[in-house]
């Protein structure tokens, strides 16, 4: 199959590209079609590599005010909401709600989706459910799962065991929670015990680290350091970060440094960061996210989540990551013409090599041909005019698509 007429990447010049055995077989400006071969002509649109969503949590997807709301906006209520909500799980109510969600990415141009999956729960039915999922739908969406503990390793019963269980049992990556664990001391052993555990059973590690306003906060230099004495590098995740929003610069100069050396990867989640954080400030109110913009100038990855849909901890969602994007570049501050054109990345690739994607993924002779076809030119415009994703394909197998709507002005 030969595509024609697109725009990769915002380039300046529209190339074509053939698709054979699922895969790209050939990228160039001049291609003509094969006899017989089917083509399809792209018009001018965008196509970048399929958007990859770096966090979220499927198993608490689609439960908002069930059985209560989160009347306070904080994190910690929305823990209290979901511990209720843990006595109604069962495996068909989780594979219902995931099954709506993962239909939601797929409408928006997502393949690849990071879950953190909640263990401590003493019958883990939640780990058995997402991973009968991760088989059942790896043809339309690669779902890579941490085991995490929501609760707490140290601070929940039998934390330890769950955790260790729900590795044994399958789980893709291995979680903590540091700023929930009731002490400092808990904190840092949760951390040492995790990336043990990780090593162990050769595993990726994503915290959710340091998600709170507390300057004290600091789970993330033991984090770090780990990454770096046990060489496990950009294997290691910390997600928020966002009581890096509050550390005082002398610090975050120092911490810097370890963070390059650690080549820890960062996730930020801009829409349920500006949500959660800041609640028990009066003015002025903190934004709550993690430093973007100085962790990518120092050229450390950082990729953008969604975090929750409809959920105890966020109201709303739709699984479209043009929304996570939008938000992110508004608090970080981050609104000059390239900041904006390249913001695509934060996605795309930097997502991706958080997930250990490597060759499986991105635009290129060889690789596997999946890709998705935006309504507009650049991503400067599609950001800008939340242009429809009209087409996703997967290894050559559209998935997805969409036909814009018609506006038109009656004046």
């Amino acid at each position: 199959m030969l595509f024609q007429n697109a725009f990769l990447e915002n380039a300046s010049t529209q190339v074509s590209f053939r698709v054979q055995d699922g895969r790209f077989s050939e990228i160039d400006p001049d291609l003509v079609p094969l006899s017989g071969e089917e083509t399809v002509d792209l018009g001018g649109k965008l196509v970048l590599p399929p958007f990859v969503e770096s966090h979220v949590h499927l198993d608490t997807c689609l439960t908002a005010g069930d059985p209560v709301w989160n009347m306070s906006g904080t994190l910690f209520e929305g823990i209290e909401c979901w511990s209720k909500r843990k006595d109604k799980l069962s495996r068909e109510d989780i594979r219902e709600r995931v099954n709506r969600a993962v239909r939601m990415y797929a409408a928006n141009g997502v393949q690849f989706i990071r879950t953190h999956v909640d263990v401590t729960d003493p019958k883990l039915t939640a780990m058995q459910a997402l991973i009968e999922l991760r088989e059942e739908l790896r043809d339309v969406m690669e779902i890579q799962i941490v085991a995490f503990p929501q609760e707490g390793i140290l601070s929940y019963p039998n934390g330890k065991e769950l955790l260790t269980e729900a590795v044994k049992m399958g789980a893709d990556c291995v979680g903590a929670i540091p700023h929930f664990e009731f002490t400092r001391e808990y904190s840092v052993e949760s951390l040492n015990f995790a990336m043990e555990l990780a090593a162990k059973y050769d595993k990726l590690v994503d915290v959710h680290c340091d998600e709170i306003d507390d300057e004290a906060s600091r789970g993330l230099e033991t984090l770090a350091a780990r990454a770096l004495e046990m060489q496990m590098f950009d294997k290691v995740t910390a997600s928020h970060t966002t009581a890096m929003h509050s550390y005082n610069n002398a610090y975050v100069l120092r911490l810097m440094r370890l963070l390059k050396m650690s080549k820890i990867n960062f996730v930020a989640n801009p829409l349920v960061n500006t949500h959660l954080q800041g609640r028990v400030d009066t003015y002025p109110k903190r934004r709550g996210i993690t430093r973007v913009k100085e962790l990518t100038a120092e050229g450390i990855n950082v990729s953008f989540g969604h975090d929750d849909i409809f959920d105890p901890w966020y109201p709303m969602g739709n699984g479209s990551l043009r929304d996570v994007v939008f938000m992110g570049l508004h608090v970080c501050q981050m609104m000059g013409y390239e900041d904006i054109m390249n913001s695509y990345h934060f996605i795309t690739d930097n997502a991706a090599k958080t997930l250990h994607l490597g060759d499986r993924y991105g635009i290129a002779e060889g690789r596997p041909a999946s890709f998705i076809v935006l309504d507009a030119k650049n991503y400067y415009d599609a950001l800008n005019q939340n242009a429809a994703v009209l087409a996703s394909y997967k290894e050559g197998r559209k998935i997805a698509e969409a036909i814009p709507a018609v506006r038109r002005t009656l004046f």
